[in-house]
């Protein structure tokens, strides 16, 4: 269970669906951690709004973006907050630096209004190897029901 969470909601449910998979959890940590303000949409100048403008500063150095002992895992379930209707910029960095093959990779999201969109494909994409299921994403409003359905 590989997650990055800006806001704690995908902490949340990766938590979740880690508990009903008896996976474990990899949290992704930009070695300069988002604040609230860096996180701000609605402000052109933010951290993040930047970083859309310009998709070279999207670029996030992680604190580790290797899990030991990657080569036993069979499962992947990687989660995100959408941002513009992609993977938040952290996770990027990880699937680049990963190989995915022999790997069942599911995505997922969380979005107080969109769903996993393209995200995930793009994502395989980036990763150029694994098998990349559909995935899903949970709304916040229901991320508890939904995290039970994907999991079970």
């Amino acid at each position: 269970m590989v997650y990055y969470s800006a806001a704690g909601n995908t902490e949340d449910a990766a938590g979740y669906i880690a508990d009903l998979t008896s996976g474990t959890l990899f949290e992704l940590e930009p070695d300069e951690p988002y604040t609230d303000e860096d996180l701000n949409y609605n402000n052109d100048s933010s951290h993040v709004s930047q970083e859309y403008a310009d998709e070279s500063l999207g670029d996030v150095d992680l604190v580790a973006d290797t899990v030991e002992n990657w080569d036993s895992y069979d499962t992947v379930f990687i989660g995100y907050p959408i941002w513009w209707g992609i993977a938040a910029w952290p996770v990027d960095g990880f699937v680049k630096a990963n190989d995915f093959t022999a790997k069942n990779v599911i995505p997922f999201c969380t979005s107080a209004s969109s769903g996993l969109s393209e995200s995930g494909q793009l994502l395989a994409e980036l990763a150029g190897t694994g098998d990349w299921q559909a995935g899903d994403a949970f709304p916040l409003h229901r991320q508890r029901k939904r995290c039970t359905d994907m999991a079970g």
